[in-house]
């Protein structure tokens, strides 16, 4: 899928409809002149809701929808008649999705699981009619309520992607190759920074028919944390990953610095992101020797699982998938 389909931002005005009025009526038939009041309660306003829905990956469908608006109840009538709810809106959104308030930045909803359904924005309440009215003092009530106002509020919607595994890595670190050489998974690849500029996602085939979600991550820079280079629209989607795959390419300058680099910015930007279970790949490994990489061992950060791969050749890549079913499990 290109890029430019991949929208994890969208913005609307979310309108709730207003509750339909009560009814004031009294009962009147043939032999019956002076029958009770019999008015009906009003329909509520309808809800603007959303529902999880797992083929979709992407706030592409809403990203020209800037307003949303749900229908109002209707009147209630006599012989005690309620009036019809508002139409309901359902906005279908990917799984990961969060809602929140434009104005205040509350989280209103967070949507992870398949056809889970959340009342984004409340419909009005219908009038209560005159029958609810009457009582032993008040035979003949001549009032009832109107129906609540419907709420007209801002709404941002959020995507943070699901997956089992996100690659974390600098910009070219080869994260993107090696979701192509194990996933079918067709990502951009060439041979300069930012090639990926959203997150893409594969499924990884594992041993007697398991799979776990492999999703890649643009690339990181210094300074990420506090927004640069969008960071904080490429870090939101690592907050949902079960595990961060750490990606340092072989001709790095310096590994243990590198891995201390990412770390920083992940804390900076959401101290709980350290306490996901991590594993360091060394990618481009088939630039390396067998007594090279021994020599790199050494210099390599020891709380973390570490393991030399190539892309090309497929060199630790099986090792590697173990780690993180095993990881998984």
């Amino acid at each position: 899928m290109a890029s430019s389909n991949f929208i994890d931002y969208v913005k609307f005005c979310s309108r709730s409809g207003a509750g339909g009025a009560g009814s004031v009526h009294f009962r009147r038939e043939k032999y019956v002149p002076k029958g009770g009041p019999d008015g009906g309660n009003g329909g509520r306003g309808g809800h603007v809701i959303l529902r999880g829905n797992s083929q979709l990956w992407t706030l592409l469908h809403l990203r020209y929808k800037k307003h949303v608006i749900a229908s109002d109840g209707e009147a209630g009538s006599g012989q005690r008649s309620t009036g019809a709810n508002g139409k309901d809106v359902i906005l279908d959104v990917p799984l990961g999705t969060i809602a929140k308030d434009a104005e205040s930045g509350e989280i209103r909803a967070e949507i992870t699981e398949e056809g889970q359904e959340v009342v984004l924005t409340m419909g009005g309440r219908g009038g209560l009619g005159n029958d609810a009215f009457k009582s032993a003092t008040q035979q003949a009530p001549t009032y009832a309520q109107p129906g609540e106002p419907g709420i007209e509020e801002w709404i941002i919607l959020e995507l943070k992607i699901l997956a089992d595994v996100g690659l974390v890595g600098f910009p070219n670190a080869g994260k993107s190759t090696l979701l192509s050489v194990v996933s079918a998974a067709k990502p951009e690849i060439a041979d300069y920074p930012f090639t990926t500029i959203t997150p893409n996602l594969g499924v990884v085939q594992y041993r007697d028919f398991k799979s776990f979600v492999m999703a890649d991550i643009p690339g990181l820079i210094e300074g990420a944390s506090a927004g640069r280079g969008l960071g904080h629209r490429f870090l939101r989607h690592i907050e949902r990953n079960s595990i961060l795959l750490f990606m340092i390419p072989a001709d790095s300058k310096d590994i243990r610095q590198d891995y201390q680099i990412l770390l920083l910015e992940l804390e900076k930007y959401n101290p709980e992101l350290l306490d996901k279970k991590r594993i360091l790949a060394i990618s481009k490994s088939d630039l390396l020797d067998d007594e090279l990489m021994k020599e790199m061992q050494q210099e390599l950060p020891t709380d973390v699982p570490a393991y030399f791969i190539s892309s090309i050749t497929g060199s630790g890549i099986e090792k590697l998938k173990d780690e993180i079913w095993q990881a998984l499990q």
